[in-house]
C-alpha cells in the first residue's frame, strides 16, 4: 500500500508543534511519547501502521477549533479519530501528522422526546446512545457490528449501517445536524433539530466525507420509539446461491424485515465454536427479524416462512421466546471475532444489488479457489452489502499482497454487477486505489473541489480516498 512521504519540515519542527498544543490543552491533551503514540498508528485494519507525530485529546468544540486553527497555521496535517474502529484505513496516521482523538468528548448535551431527538458529542459510542434513552422507550437506530466500541464521530464519517438498516437505514437516514469545526478553524452548524434544513444539502455532503472537511464534535440523531416486539427467524439452506436467491424474492415480494441477515458455511462453523450458537449444519443460512405487533409479526412471518419454504430450506427456526431469539442473533453478533480466531483476515465492504447476490456469492467461491485464500461470507444481505472475510496469514510472505489482489477483484465485482465499492466502511487507503474503477476523472475532480473549498491546504485525513497521483496531479494544477 504506498503512502507519500512525510513532510520532513513538519518532522524537523516537532517540538515546536508539540509546545504549542500543549499551550492550548495542557500537557494532559497531548500525548508525545513515541512509546505511547503507537496505540495510534492503526485502527482495524491493522496490516497497515504508522505511529504519528503526536496524538491530541480535547474535551470541547472550542478547543478542536483552536487546535486545528494551530495546525493551519502550522502547516501541520491532523487526522479525525472516532475510536479507531475503521476496517478501511480511515484513521490510520501519517508520520508528519496529529491525531485529533474525539475520545473525550462523549457527554449527552440534550434529549428531546416530544421532537424525537438526542444531541451528543461524538466521542460517544454508539450502543451508548441508546443506553442514555432506553429506559424511556426510545433507541437509535443505526447499529454496526462494533456498537458497543465505535464512536458517532466515526459512524458520521464512514455513513455507518448496521444489521437493522434494511428498514431503518444508514446514519445519514438518521442524522439531524452536526456541529463541525473546519481546518481553519471555523466552527459550522449545519442542519439541527428539524425535518429539514434550508439551501444547500451540506449535510449530505459531510456524512460519509471520510473526516476530509471537516471535524465533526457534535451530532443530532433522529432517535425512535422502540417496537413493541420482534423476532427472528433462522433459515438454513445447501447453497449460497439458494440462501441469495431467496433474500432476492423477499425483497421482490414487497416485504420489509427489520433485518436479513447472511451467514456462509466458514462463519456458520466458526461462530458456532466460539459461541455455541447451535447452528444449523448447512452451506448458508439467513437470520431474517421483524418487528410490530404480534399481529404484524404473525403477519410478515408468514409470508417469509412461505417464500423461504419454496427453496427448500435444510432447517427453519422461529424465536419462541427471547432466549430463542437472543442464541439466533448470537452467532452473527460473533462472527468477527470468531474468524479472528481462525486466521488473520480482511473484512471487504462492496455492495450489490440484491438481485445479483446469487451471481457475486458464486463468483467469489471461484475467486477464493483462483488465489488459493478461504473467504467467509457474512453480511447485511436486505440492502446488498457484502462483507467478505479474507482470511490470510500475516507472517508468510506474499499473502497479505495476495489478500489485497483478492480484495480488489470482489471490489471490482461489485461496481461490475452495478453496485458500488463500499457500503459504510468507507475508502479509507484500502479501496483508495479503486476509486478510478467506479469514478471516471471528471467525477473525482468534481469530488475533489468540494475538499479545496473546505480544507484548501489539503492537511486533513491526508492520504485518503483519492488516489494519490490523481490528487497530487489535482493540486499541482
Amino acid at each position: 500500500m504506498q503512502m507519500p512521504n512525510p513532510n520532513q519540515d513538519v518532522l524537523d519542527r516537532k517540538d515546536q508543534v508539540i509546545a504549542r498544543l500543549k499551550s492550548i490543552l495542557g500537557n494532559g491533551g497531548v500525548i508525545s511519547d513515541p512509546a505511547e503514540t503507537k496505540a495510534y498508528e492503526c485502527d482495524a485494519l491493522s496490516a497497515y501502521r504508522c505511529p504519528p507525530l503526536a496524538v491530541v485529546l480535547p474535551r470541547t468544540t472550542e478547543e478542536v477549533a483552536q487546535v486545528l486553527a494551530a495546525c493551519f497555521e502550522m502547516e501541520v496535517p491532523v487526522v479525525p479519530r472516532g475510536a479507531g474502529t475503521s476496517l478501511a484505513g480511515g484513521s490510520m496516521p501519517t508520520a508528519d501528522s496529529v491525531v485529533l482523538g474525539v475520545a473525550r468528548m462523549n457527554e449527552v448535551i440534550e434529549t428531546d422526546y416530544d421532537n424525537r431527538f438526542i444531541r451528543v458529542q461524538t466521542g460517544r459510542t454508539n450502543l451508548s446512545v441508546t443506553g442514555a434513552i432506553e429506559t424511556d422507550g426510545f433507541f437509535y437506530a443505526p447499529d454496526p457490528s462494533s456498537q458497543l466500541a465505535c464512536a458517532i464521530a466515526g459512524n458520521i464519517a464512514m455513513n455507518s449501517g448496521g444489521a437493522h438498516c434494511l428498514k431503518y437505514g444508514v446514519t445519514s437516514n438518521n442524522l439531524m445536524g452536526v456541529r463541525m469545526v473546519t481546518m481553519q478553524g471555523e466552527i459550522l452548524d449545519i442542519g439541527g433539530a428539524h425535518l429539514d434544513a434550508a439551501g444547500l444539502d451540506l449535510l449530505g455532503v459531510i456524512c460519509g466525507s471520510e473526516g476530509q472537511l471537516g471535524v465533526v464534535t457534535e451530532a443530532t440523531l433522529r432517535i425512535l420509539h422502540k417496537p413493541e416486539g420482534a423476532r427472528p427467524v433462522l433459515v438454513g439452506f445447501d447453497s449460497n446461491e439458494v440462501a441469495g436467491a431467496c433474500v432476492s424474492d423477499i425483497i421482490k415480494a414487497g416485504v420489509l424485515p427489520v433485518a436479513i441477515e447472511f451467514m456462509d458455511r466458514p462463519c456458520i462453523r466458526a461462530t458456532d465454536a466460539f459461541a455455541g450458537a447451535g447452528y444449523p449444519d448447512c452451506e448458508a443460512l439467513l437470520i431474517i427479524e421483524v418487528e410490530g405487533s404480534e399481529v404484524e409479526i404473525q403477519e410478515q412471518l408468514s409470508k417469509i416462512v412461505e417464500i423461504a419454504q419454496s427453496h427448500n430450506p435444510v432447517d427453519l427456526r422461529e424465536a419462541q421466546n427471547a432466549d430463542q431469539a437472543a442464541r439466533i442473533w448470537l452467532g452473527r453478533k460473533s462472527a468477527f471475532g470468531a474468524m479472528g480466531q481462525i486466521n488473520d483476515y480482511m473484512c471487504l465492504d462492496g455492495t450489490i444489488p440484491v438481485t445479483e447476490l446469487p451471481y457475486v456469492l458464486r463468483r467469489i467461491g471461484e475467486l477464493s479457489k483462483e488465489f488459493g485464500l478461504d473467504v467467509g461470507n457474512v453480511f447485511h444481505a436486505g440492502d446488498g452489502n457484502m462483507h467478505p472475510l479474507i482470511l490470510y496469514n500475516a507472517n508468510t510472505p506474499g499473502d497479505l499482497e495476495k489478500c489485497e489482489a483478492f480484495g480488489a477483484e470482489i471490489l471490482k465485482l461489485c461496481v461490475e454487477v452495478g453496485g458500488c465499492l463500499t457500503g459504510e466502511h468507507g475508502v479509507g487507503i484500502e479501496k483508495r486505489d479503486l476509486m478510478s474503477f467506479q469514478f471516471d476523472q471528471q467525477d473525482l475532480i468534481a469530488q475533489m473541489r468540494i475538499k479545496d473549498v473546505f480544507d484548501p491546504k489539503w492537511l486533513l485525513n491526508a492520504a485518503k480516498v483519492f488516489p494519490l497521483d490523481t490528487s497530487n496531479a489535482h493540486r499541482a494544477a
